[in-house]
């Protein structure tokens, strides 16, 4: 592999710090699958951070997004001197996960490391359109596309790793509503701060929340439907516990909570990891 070392423990470092609900299970991975998802999501979380950037302006966002896709869609190794050209403005504006998207890459495997750029590049471009319409979201269909671009496609691209690692085959659209799900209760945890402090609501028209709850649970089912088919031990308690976690913190907001707490969220792993 070409990664070194020094860059691997950078990658855990970054991927703790950005993620406390993927951390857990991606140290549970035996090492090439930990690097390899540690590396797809740190990509994906790249790709985040400038869309989800609560000041800079949506033309700016939209064009370090597209121009970031057009990089990863290019045959050949990543031009990293492009990329940094791009982000090097805003090294002020963005986060460490966001300036490194190339290092991120070097961790990953040869073997599948085309399909990480090519996920990422999807989502980009996806997220993109979404920063340009001003994440109005008028409509189910609407709803559905946008958790496709930020969740759904992280399923699509696990399911790829999958496949590659040691040839699971999972249900591509299990796959998406699996990260729809999870998404779904992101989207309902973070309502009030997404209207106050982005004016954004992900809610469809005529919809209340009870209606996204409804929305979540209904997706997270097909993230239960998607374990069906995965036979590797490890593959199966990484998908598990962000679901588990998921169902919890649905539960817990329904109690009138705001989020779970850090002894309830160990409890949940560690009940997922004795089954």
């Amino acid at each position: 592999m070409k990664h070194n070392v020094k860059l691997e423990k950078e990658a855990m470092r970054v991927l703790k710090e950005t993620s406390r609900t993927f951390y857990i299970p991606i140290t549970l991975l035996k090492k090439e699958l930990r690097l390899t998802v540690g590396s797809a999501y740190l990509c994906m979380r790249a790709i985040d951070e400038i869309e989800d950037h609560e000041t800079m302006e949506k033309d700016i966002k939209a064009r370090l997004l597209r121009e970031t896709k057009t990089l990863l869609l290019k045959e050949g190794s990543f031009d990293k001197e492009a990329y940094m050209d791009l982000v090097r403005p805003y090294e002020d504006v963005f986060p460490e996960v966001t300036l490194r998207l190339a290092e991120w890459l070097d961790v990953c495997p040869e073997g599948i490391v085309e399909q990480v750029k090519q996920s990422t590049a999807e989502m980009a471009g996806g997220m993109a359109d979404w920063v340009e319409k001003d994440f109005a979201v008028n409509t189910k269909e609407d709803l559905d596309d946008y958790t496709y671009y930020v969740a759904g496609l992280v399923g699509v691209m696990l399911s790829h790793i999958w496949e590659w690692y040691d040839g699971t085959e999972t249900d591509r659209d299990l796959a998406i509503g699996f990260g729809r799900g999870l998404q779904a209760v992101n989207i309902l945890r973070n309502q009030e701060e997404d209207m106050e402090e982005r004016g954004v609501s992900f809610m469809p028209e005529g919809w209340t929340r009870d209606d996204l709850f409804v929305y979540a649970r209904e997706n997270l089912a097909k993230g239960d439907e998607y374990l069906k088919s995965i036979k590797t031990r490890t593959i199966t308690l990484f998908c598990k516990i962000p679901l588990a976690l998921a169902k919890r913190t649905l539960k817990a907001m329904e109690e009138g909570k705001e989020k779970m707490s850090r002894i309830e969220v160990e409890e949940v792993v560690e009940q997922v990891k004795s089954e």
